[in-house]
């Protein structure tokens, strides 16, 4: 289900039936009504395609997932587990990746994944084998033996697969990178609540002449969930970017520019469209993950998020649970007891969030460039 439906157990109303075993209510519809986040009623069309290219319906998953589920429960089916993004909200993920690393299994590769990882299964028996392999048996012209590999992708991640396995090779940047020469850098994140629908906080690390000694956090807060706050935070974020003028904005992943663009519809009398675009334009800013980390440089790390790299680096981050789910948390906490700790918290959470990035940036921008060698 989507975060944001809520499905209404009402009977009467929506046509769900009562079960006999546990007197509990399950929907009788394929298309029940919902309540989205504005607390407005909506159609879930659970027959409906869920995407232009993906024509399985959210009622045929829920049968597969179902019919999966029972076989396991069962044991008449086992899984075999894989590294993926979701992973970091679980509170079984030391164990699962203590598992994987025994395993050495090919999902620790960064962007490979559990289908790509189940399609290589049969070539490939783990990273090592990957890593010392000779790519030549397994292509053919222009393609690979292997179902939805192409060529580059593979030799991808074999030098992937050589990192991880001699990660003392360290970091290095497959290419040239040109950054704009601004004298003041912002390193830029928000925090936001999907169940809210809101961005409760702009924050930024301030810094001069690339001197880590002048960098300051400045911060833009929601103190409610409210429009009003939502608007005046976004406001207040908006003129000081146009003070510091001019400048470079540094960001991790194309969230913070589609929240200011969500933001712009929103408050359009804050800022033009005009005004995001340019400000995320490429001549000021970067985004560190997809303008530098994935498409320049390869690390000996499991994954490329912010804080698998700034941790590699040696950055610590102040919190012992650190992430953008516990941070909402904090949120809802402090909407509801307004205990200023608790603000402190996420203020520093987001400040040292900021600081990765600009630790992550000195960090490349010292790396050397390895040639690309195919297999």
């Amino acid at each position: 289900m989507d975060n944001n439906f809520e499905i209404m157990l009402d009977p009467e109303k929506f046509g769900y039936m009562q079960c006999p075993h546990c007197n509990g209510y399950g929907s009788s519809l394929k298309d029940p009504e919902g309540v989205n986040i504005h607390s407005e009623e909506v159609i879930y069309e659970l027959d409906s395609p869920t995407g232009k290219r993906d024509k399985t319906s959210l009622w045929e998953f829920y049968e597969s997932c179902l019919e999966n589920v029972t076989l396991i429960v069962n044991q008449k089916k086992k899984t075999l587990p894989a590294l993926c993004s979701m992973c970091k909200l679980c509170h079984w993920r030391s164990l699962c990746k203590a598992q994987l690393k025994a395993m050495d299994d090919l999902s620790l590769i960064p962007e490979l994944g559990r289908s790509r990882r189940d399609a290589m299964l049969s070539h490939f028996k783990n990273v090592g084998d990957l890593a010392n392999s000779d790519l030549n048996a397994f292509i053919q012209g222009k393609k690979t033996v292997i179902t939805g590999i192409g060529v580059g992708t593979l030799e991808k991640f074999q030098e992937r697969a050589k990192l991880l396995n001699q990660p003392e090779t360290g970091p290095y940047l497959m290419g040239k990178i040109d950054l704009p020469n601004f004298e003041t850098e912002l390193f830029f994140d928000v925090e936001t609540d999907p169940m809210r629908d809101i961005c409760y906080l702009h924050g930024f690390v301030e810094r001069h002449g690339q001197d880590s000694g002048s960098e300051k956090y400045v911060a833009f807060y929601a103190n409610q969930p409210t429009p009003e706050d939502e608007r005046s935070a976004f406001k207040e974020a908006w003129e000081y970017i146009q003070s510091r003028q001019p400048c470079v904005i540094y960001y991790y992943s194309p969230y913070e520019r589609t929240t200011w663009r969500k933001l712009q519809k929103r408050y359009p009398d804050v800022l033009t469209e005009a005004d995001v675009e340019n400000m995320f334009a490429s001549d000021m800013a970067v985004d560190l993950y997809l303008d530098v980390v994935k498409s320049k440089t390869e690390w000996p790390t499991n994954d490329y998020s912010i804080k698998t790299l700034a941790t590699y680096l040696e950055f610590k981050w102040r919190d012992k649970e650190p992430s953008g789910a516990a941070s909402i948390e904090w949120y809802h906490r402090w909407v509801e007891t307004g205990d200023v700790a608790i603000r402190q918290r996420i203020l520093d959470y987001n400040e040292d969030d900021c600081i990765a990035m600009r630790v992550l940036l000195d960090a490349v921008q010292k790396l050397s460039i390895k040639p690309h060698t195919p297999s």
